[in-house]
């Protein structure tokens, strides 16, 4: 019987092995850490990778803040143009910045004690608060000739009263807002932001003090300016008499304008001049005597009255009337 042959030798397998090593050498990275070489390679690239990838963010930014730029100077120049009456292409562009102007707009302006730059922070934070509760399409805030300007949607009546409320909270005492009518078209802003800030001179001019004043408010006055001739004449025929008084005419302007906005009650127009009742009825004699108009008579007391404004438009008595 032949013998059973063993196991074989753990030295031929080792050869075997050794020449299947030389045929299939191992792979650099095969199961080893990676040379030096290639490390020092891969850590002097990365600062080259840092700077391209800060100078894409660079470049990205200066895309960015000039995209800004020019949506910014698009804007002024829409704003302009809007304002101003120069209509090139502008509904088309008024969709771009939300306003339909098919529709009717009513412009509101505030004007503070000093004028507002065009970068002014607080312009930005009214219109912040406005987008947000009407939304983009229909609010557009600007700052032109130091005035706030605010356009809105006819519509919207709540805006010109939430744009006053912001104007009074921001704004340092002495403000006023003016707010024109709405109108329908790109002419109709041009009309609305007109109105607006002629109302706001008018009240001036008037020695009004109300600090919100409504072109609708305020039509009576555009009327008188438009027969200067017929108003100046008025003035120096129930008025000029006036100059004729101790302390001159002026004193007794201010009690009419008292009385008139008292709706004729003395003891009320007293406490806006801070005078005594008593003054005031003086007064209103020495003006009766004066002029022979008396404000008691329901047909004479719309001739002063319409007189005294006439004086304030035309500045009188500060300003001499023409030929007179």
């Amino acid at each position: 019987m032949r013998p059973r042959r063993g196991p074989a030798p753990l030295g031929g397998g080792g050869g075997a092995a050794r020449r299947r090593t030389r045929d299939h050498p191992r792979l650099p990275n095969d199961g080893a850490a990676p040379p030096n070489l290639a490390n020092g390679q891969v850590a002097g690239a990365l600062p080259a990778l840092r700077r391209a990838v800060a100078a894409l963010i660079e470049g990205y930014e200066d895309a960015q803040r000039l995209a800004i730029r020019r949506e910014e100077e698009a804007r002024r120049e829409f704003v302009d143009d809007l304002l101003y009456g120069r209509a090139e292409r502008l509904a088309e562009r008024a969709e771009h910045f939300g306003l339909r102007l098919a529709e009717s707009y009513v412009v509101a302006v505030a004007r503070g004690v000093r004028p507002m730059a065009e970068d002014d922070p607080l312009a930005d934070r009214i219109e912040r608060a406005l987008i947000g509760r009407f939304g983009s399409h229909n609010i557009l805030i600007a700052v032109r000739d130091g005035l706030l300007v605010c356009v809105a949607p006819g519509t919207l009546g709540a805006a010109t009263g939430e744009f006053t409320h912001h104007v009074r909270a921001g704004f340092e005492p002495g403000w006023r807002v003016g707010v024109g009518r709405p109108h329908r078209g790109p002419g109709g802003v041009v009309t609305s932001f007109r109105e607006a800030g002629n109302a706001i001179d008018l009240g001036e001019r008037l020695g009004l003090r109300a600090s919100v004043l409504r072109a609708a408010d305020l039509l009576v006055f555009p009327v008188l300016l438009r027969d200067r001739a017929a108003i100046e004449d008025l003035v120096a025929s129930v008025l000029s008499p006036l100059t004729e008084a101790r302390g001159g005419p002026e004193p007794l302007l201010a009690t009419l304008e008292a009385v008139f906005a008292s709706q004729g009650n003395q003891t009320a127009a007293a406490r806006r001049l801070g005078l005594s009742t008593r003054a005031v009825t003086y007064r209103l004699e020495r003006i009766r005597r004066l002029t022979g108009f008396s404000p008691d008579d329901p047909t004479q007391r719309f001739t002063l009255e319409t007189a005294v404004l006439g004086a304030r438009l035309l500045d009188w008595p500060a300003r001499p009337l023409p030929g007179r």
